[in-house]
């Protein structure tokens, strides 16, 4: 196909390489054009703006940082919607508000374009090994399209619905949980290992028994070894989702308390190690208010 693929940080860059491998004609565009040099030496052409990527692309992709960062690319000068042609789809793998996805649905639809969330779970690492798991949401027709491209980059796509924000949604909800996850296993390693059972015995009975899953056996390793930079997941975006999980609590009027104890420690982290940590750096954290 020919996809114009819109940011290139440390999980698009694996995904755009993926699509070239998989023999599809590749524009990219980032805002920092220095890191497309790898991408272009393996065959995709750089375009100057988000407009020049998009024009007469039949599918465009991106994953951007954050919601200031799409609507700026869709709207800005130069934007996405003035270039993509009629019919065309955009694949938007942004983590994202549900109130954000809902405004971009709306924009593509009144300009005659096509929208699918697909946000992803997955490390870089994930990315880069066309690993990833990618949550799809849209009209079904449009996702039937997608498909042939999503084994290219993922390992699995899970189809939940027509309302693209479904899957925004499902994203914010899974990334609030494994942050759960990171913090209730620091907290039972800062336990056993100050009660003198070593970080490590403690993951290989963990993940050895009743948690072995990705999560814990990837981050578990991580809290073991102190393992927090470089940031496979900066603790500044992890933060962000965190509000975003905030704003749709509020909106559905859902009580979750231990959001408000992930977000407090995701500000300790930064406040004390940078915004270069890893989300998981709340391990460090957890430690220190344990006294080791």
């Amino acid at each position: 196909m020919k996809i114009g693929f819109l940011g290139l940080g440390k999980m698009g860059a694996g995904m755009a390489a993926n699509l070239l491998r998989a023999g599809h004609d590749v524009v990219v565009w980032n805002r920092s054009p220095k890191k497309a040099e790898p991408l272009v030496a393996e065959g995709a052409v750089l375009a100057r703006t988000p407009r020049e990527a998009s024009a007469g692309r039949e599918v465009i992709m991106s994953i951007l940082a954050d919601d200031a960062a799409l609507e700026h690319v869709l709207l800005g000068n130069d934007g996405v919607l003035e270039g993509l042609p009629r019919g065309a789809l955009h694949i938007s793998s942004s983590t994202i508000a549900v109130a954000t996805a809902d405004r971009a649905a709306s924009l593509h639809e009144e300009r005659g374009l096509r929208f699918l969330s697909a946000p992803v779970f997955g490390r870089p690492e994930a990315a880069a090994a066309a690993k990833l798991f990618i949550v799809v949401a849209g009209a079904q027709p449009d996702y039937t399209a997608a498909s042939a491209l999503f084994p290219a980059i993922s390992q699995k796509a899970f189809y939940i619905g027509e309302k693209p924000s479904s899957a925004n949604l499902v994203k914010l909800c899974g990334n609030f949980t494994i942050l759960g996850a990171i913090e209730t296993f620091a907290e039972a390693m800062t336990l056993a290992h100050k009660g003198g059972v070593s970080k490590k015995q403690f993951l290989e009975v963990m993940t050895g028994t009743l948690f072995d899953t990705p999560v814990y056996r990837n981050y578990g390793a991580a809290l073991a070894e102190e393992r927090y930079k470089p940031a496979g997941f900066a603790a500044p975006l992890g933060l962000k989702d965190m509000r975003l999980v905030g704003q749709s609590a509020e909106t559905l009027r859902v009580p979750m308390p231990v959001l408000n104890v992930l977000r407090d420690h995701l500000l300790q982290t930064i406040g004390a190690e940078g915004e270069d940590i890893d989300w998981s750096g709340i391990g460090r954290t957890i430690a220190k208010n344990g006294g080791l």
